[in-house]
């Protein structure tokens, strides 16, 4: 009888050690699951958050561009119109000189704004997804 109660207990102590590390391995990997969803949904935000800072800036250089071209028309009309009442050659080369360098001066000047547009936007854009890089490099390392 000793030895039937002695195989019990150890039966007992073995089921009750397996019961103890299954459930420590199942809430190991629910915890990690939780951080995996987790980590899944700031790479998501992030996402989300890069695209949207996309499309402002495609926005914003939309809006530019059209500005723009809206005064160069307006622009190209007025020296047009003072193209016609040029009374001479020397007039017309004078104001046709004068209308060269004003457009050549606003396209560099909108190529700059336009070019500043992007640089900002692209900077935008590329900050949240940098972020998650760097919190994931991180957890790599602490992880070694």
């Amino acid at each position: 009888m000793a030895a039937a109660e002695t195989v019990k207990n150890t039966v007992e102590q073995f089921t009750t050690a397996g019961n103890v590390a299954f459930k420590d391995a199942v809430e190991k990997s629910l915890a990690q699951l939780n951080e995996m969803n987790t980590h899944s949904k700031k790479n998501l935000e992030a996402v989300i958050a890069s695209v949207t800072a996309s499309t402002k800036g495609a926005e914003a250089l939309g809006a530019q561009a059209m500005a723009y071209s809206k005064k160069a028309i307006e622009d190209h009309v007025a020296a047009a119109k003072s193209l016609s009442g040029a009374k001479s050659v020397q007039e017309v080369i004078e104001l046709q000189t004068t209308y060269a360098k004003s457009a050549l001066d606003a396209y560099i000047a909108e190529v700059s704004k336009m070019s500043d547009i992007v640089s900002s936007s692209v900077k935008d854009a590329v900050k949240p997804l940098n972020e998650r890089v760097t919190a994931a490099v991180e957890r790599l390392q602490a992880a070694r």
